[in-house]
């Protein structure tokens, strides 16, 4: 790390958001260094070891329509590495498991009347069709859904999805967060109505080095394993400070979560500003992941609609990316969003598997653990956060108090909600403006 120099960009976050904009500002010919405090880059989508194999921590694919993943693949060279592929989805409901992948499926479904998943089906293909989500701002996902749908189908299909997301906060979850769920996965079908999902050869992590070496080929610099414990003003713009020693910029992105922006800004801003920051709340996330001998079932991704199951989703990955891909293993995610403060956050590997156990055995009754080859747990204190209504009025401006620095997180992307793609749009949105700015400055010193 060159720390006598000053960056024209100084950049806190490795993850997708930090690296897009790096990539366009190095492209650009700005001097730009990425401070990541963990040793491997991608954020939620960094990998890690299975039997000589890289695997995300936290389950990873995108979206057919996610034209800003393909975009920043293309600018770096590895566009011939994307995979798309058919997904299979399905259902855990009153003991059983249903297939829900395509139309046909939903006619099939036994789980509501046929007159409900007709009606389904056609309230499906309307939430494609809005485009005004600001006239969704005033409604919960409860609200509108019920609406939508009938009580009936939001009971069966959608609140069990909303309780396991969100708990306590399922009733204040705005209905925009929902609509873009649902809008978001029907563009992603093909013509037969199947979903088409993507991923990179190798895993995200992968996709996240290759990001890393493009902005060095550009001049950049990629700093792993480097904690910024706070930003200072100075007279050339800022001053990052590390452990490693200081680290000067001209202006700096802050690409974290906002109560880690909020200290890092602590001294910079206003207690407002801090306030503001806080009053967007999260909630963490536990990925449970099974290394496994043989498959659990056919499906790639099942939701769990059963509260008393303790997580949300069961996503069997080798059913998308094939197990040759890591050895023979089957790996399986056991994901729950839960507050941090919940014990299972705090459990072992060994202690959230034998936690899961009876609840697998219950939902796969041929199920021996003996099929468990190795267990893994990955936790993620910022993982979503909870979008109630007129969430817009809440989230803070890309421009922060203090000068030349600024802010993109990922609750910021609204009405879209968290995602990779989602994360590189507003990466490139703020290499633009952070250029813009290099500009103008430059020009008046001239």
């Amino acid at each position: 790390m060159t720390k006598s120099k000053t960056f024209d960009c100084a950049i806190i976050g490795g993850g997708f958001t930090g690296l897009a904009a790096a990539a366009e500002l190095a492209r650009a010919g700005h001097s730009v260094i990425i401070l990541e405090k963990e040793t491997e880059l991608g954020g939620l989508a960094a990998g890690f070891d299975v039997g000589g194999y890289e695997l995300e921590r936290f389950y990873h694919h995108w979206f057919t329509s996610d034209t800003h993943v393909n975009a920043l693949a293309k600018q770096v060279g590895v566009e011939d590495q994307i995979i798309l592929r058919e997904s299979n989805t399905g259902m855990y409901y009153a003991g059983k498991r249903f297939r829900l992948s395509t139309p046909g499926d939903l006619l099939r479904f036994g789980a509501i009347p046929v007159h409900d998943r007709i009606r389904t089906g056609f309230a499906t293909l309307f939430v494609r069709r809005i485009k005004n989500w600001h006239a969704l701002e005033d409604l919960t996902a409860k609200e509108w859904l019920t609406r939508l749908f009938g009580k009936n189908v939001f009971e069966v299909i959608w609140e069990p999805l909303l309780i396991g997301k969100f708990g306590k906060y399922a009733d204040e979850i705005s209905a925009v967060w929902f609509w873009n769920k649902l809008a978001l996965r029907g563009s992603s079908r093909g013509a037969g109505g199947s979903e088409q999902l993507a991923y990179f050869r190798g895993g995200f992590a992968k996709l996240a080095r290759e990001v890393a070496a493009y902005i060095q080929r550009h001049g950049g610099t990629v700093a792993a394993g480097v904690d910024v414990a706070r930003i200072k003003r100075d007279a050339q713009g800022v001053v990052l400070e590390t452990a490693d020693g200081p680290v000067s910029a001209k202006t700096a992105l802050l690409t974290v979560p906002l109560p880690i922006a909020g200290q890092l800004l602590k001294d910079e801003t206003p207690v407002s500003y801090q306030e503001k920051l806080n009053k967007i709340k999260y909630l963490g996330n536990v990925c449970l992941i099974l290394e496994m001998t043989r498959s659990l079932s056919g499906l790639y991704w099942t939701n769990v609609n059963d509260a008393s199951f303790p997580f949300v989703g069961i996503i069997e990955h080798t059913n998308f990316e094939p197990t040759e891909s890591y050895g023979g293993r089957h790996i399986i995610y056991l994901s729950k969003y839960l507050p941090v403060d919940d014990p299972l956050y705090s459990m072992s590997a060994d202690e959230a598997f034998e936690f899961a156990l009876p609840h697998l055995q219950r939902m796969f009754p041929d199920f021996d653990e003996k099929w468990v080859t190795q267990r893994h747990v990955w936790t993620a204190e910022y993982a979503q956060p909870i979008v109630v209504r007129h969430y817009s009025s809440l989230t803070p401006a890309f421009e922060t108090p203090m000068p030349h620095t600024y802010l993109a997180s990922m609750a910021q992307v609204y009405p879209e909600d968290r995602g990779t793609n989602y994360a590189i749009r507003e990466g490139r949105r703020a290499a633009v403006e952070i250029r813009r700015q290099l500009e103008v400055a430059h020009t008046d010193a001239a």
